[in-house]
């Protein structure tokens, strides 16, 4: 992790509401810009949909002497999912905690990544063993921060409520939040349909309340499903769409936040 400026972490309360998405479209944004290295480690064990998003399927992780080599979407864009493990992309991973964290730190400790100026960490839902090891092992070699995401509807913000309180327990920072799936603005007439009613004042209110920084707001778009389908980058199949726009500003904000937050000197993790 020596070798890693900025790390991080995505977190979301629930399942479903466009974490994965999010963090393979945060690692599209940063490596447009050919001289910022960027690595995207999906330590989701149970789900893992980064290889599908990132269109690397059936990809195989390759063993050198400094370790395993990360499948690489661009020359400057590295990606590393247990989904490259499986011999098939519908087997299932039973296994328990220690298993799963041994997994982790072996993807922290092991995984060559080279001079990385973003490495992005893609979690599971919730507050558990994978988020709990991450946050540990990474600990001695400092975290930027979390993003966390949420859609505007109660049942998805009482969640991330408790991911803020995890953030402030394990003394991880939270960069911010974005709220996913915010409106749907139909392509032909451009007028705003709410999907999913904010009835408790969606995810703005719930950071003015936390007094945290609402990174922005994700208009809901078809193109992205279908972009994630393909493993394609939405920013470049859509480049005017309101969605792609949003993104592009949410993802300036976490470049300055990290921008401010210069990386400390690290220290390689423990066997």
């Amino acid at each position: 992790m020596k070798t890693v400026k900025h790390k991080i972490l995505v977190l979301s309360g629930k399942g479903g509401v466009g974490k994965s998405t999010f963090s393979a479209h945060l690692a599209h944004g940063l490596a447009e810009d050919e001289n910022t290295q960027v690595a995207l480690l999906d330590i989701d064990i149970c789900g893992p949909s980064i290889p599908k998003i990132m269109g690397l399927e059936g990809e195989q992780v390759h063993q050198s002497g400094s370790g395993w080599s990360p499948v690489f979407v661009e020359d400057n864009l590295g990606v590393m999912s247990v989904g490259f493990l499986l011999s098939s992309p519908d087997d299932a991973v039973i296994w328990r905690g220690p298993k799963k964290n041994g997994m982790i730190k072996q993807f922290l400790r092991d995984v060559d990544w080279g001079e990385v100026d973003y490495l992005i960490v893609d979690t599971p839902p919730g507050t558990s063993d994978e988020h709990l090891s991450a946050v540990q092992y990474l600990s001695a070699a400092h975290i930027d921060g979390a993003v966390i995401i949420t859609t505007p509807q109660e049942v998805s913000l009482q969640d991330v409520r408790k991911e803020i309180n995890f953030c402030h327990k394990v003394k991880l920072p939270v960069i911010g939040v974005v709220e996913n799936m915010s409106v749907f603005i139909c392509p032909q007439c451009k007028k705003e349909s709410q999907i999913f009613p904010p009835t408790t004042g969606g995810a703005e209110v719930m950071c003015q309340d936390l007094k945290i920084p609402l990174l922005g707001k994700v208009p809901l778009d078809p193109h992205i499903g279908k972009s994630c389908d393909k493993g394609q980058s939405f920013l470049t199949d859509a480049p005017d769409s309101p969605a792609t726009l949003a993104y592009r500003s949410i993802i300036k904000r976490i470049q300055e936040f990290c921008g401010h937050h210069p990386p400390k000197e690290e220290h390689l993790i423990g066997s």
